[in-house]
């Protein structure tokens, strides 16, 4: 697996599929406690219709964590030095990486799933020029009041269960989240501290150009934020960033994975077609 150093002088480790004239790039940005192994419908599907895609395992997590922590499997998800700052740093010195192997001729098009989609957020915020489309799943107005800190499992919870029924409906999805070495169910404010979670807060930035497309797809059972947080984000691109070309898709009855939920054919779909739309030549 190919890496890069971040400025504290971890090694990232990411991946990349790359097909032949591609119609885009896809840069990937998985969430909190997973790891970019747990994509790959999402990166056969995008390689299919002519994107090419590159993600990394995020400062703490999947191959990056392993090697930062010496392979204690216990400490997975834990950032190390620089926090909350440093793994927004490094996602942003990925895309530098990404336009280094592709060129910057090819639209590139960030793609972040709930941490994921917190980070991204805060990337287009600081350099909007880097990216020609923004897309955000399981995602929320970060703002306080509007992203839930307290048991996301609660609503879900069944009799020998686990602890991750709120990601999606198919029980498989829990269980193989479970069942998953490289995985944690540590939540954000437990792996950063409350200080850096709260850092993540935001509001859409007015330098963002008004032509940049942005997606947001999130599910009506999330229980991180859902459709009333999404819509509200929604509006604050249009009003302070005066986004023109923005689409909010809820899924009935989904919960956080989108891309792992019971519809996700559907869900691949509506994103390919999104992207196909703004990026495909006739």
């Amino acid at each position: 697996m190919p890496t890069f150093t971040d400025d504290y002088g971890v090694r990232i480790h990411y991946q990349s599929w790359r097909v032949p004239d591609a119609t885009a790039v896809v840069q990937l940005a998985h969430g909190i406690g997973e790891h970019i192994g747990r994509y790959g419908r999402l990166i056969e599907a995008l390689n299919a219709a002519g994107y090419s895609v590159w993600a990394d395992d995020h400062r703490g997590h999947g191959q990056t964590g392993f090697e930062q922590h010496g392979g204690d499997l216990t400490r997975m998800g834990r950032p190390g030095p620089g926090g909350m700052r440093a793994a927004i740093a490094a996602l942003g010195r990925f895309t530098e990486v990404i336009r280094d192997g592709e060129g910057s001729g090819i639209p590139l098009v960030i793609l972040g799933h709930s941490w994921g989609s917190f980070m991204t957020q805060h990337l287009v915020n600081r350099h909007p020029e880097n990216y020609d489309a923004m897309v955000l799943t399981g995602t929320a107005w970060l703002q306080l009041g509007h992203t839930n800190i307290g048991d996301l499992n609660k609503r879900f919870a069944r009799p020998g269960g686990t602890a991750m029924e709120w990601l999606s409906r198919d029980p498989a999805v829990a269980e193989a989240f479970e069942a998953d070495p490289y995985t944690t169910d540590r939540k954000l404010q437990q792996l950063f501290g409350w200080p850096q979670s709260f850092s993540l807060m935001t509001r859409p930035s007015k330098r963002i150009p008004d032509e940049l497309p942005v997606l947001i797809m999130v599910g009506s059972d999330d229980p991180v934020a859902g459709e009333p947080s999404a819509t509200r984000l929604l509006h604050d691109y249009e009003r302070r960033s005066g986004l023109v070309d923005i689409e909010l898709i809820v899924y009935d009855g989904a919960r956080h994975e989108v891309f792992n939920e019971t519809n996700q054919d559907e869900v691949r779909g509506d994103l390919i077609r999104w992207l196909d739309e703004r990026f495909a030549v006739d």
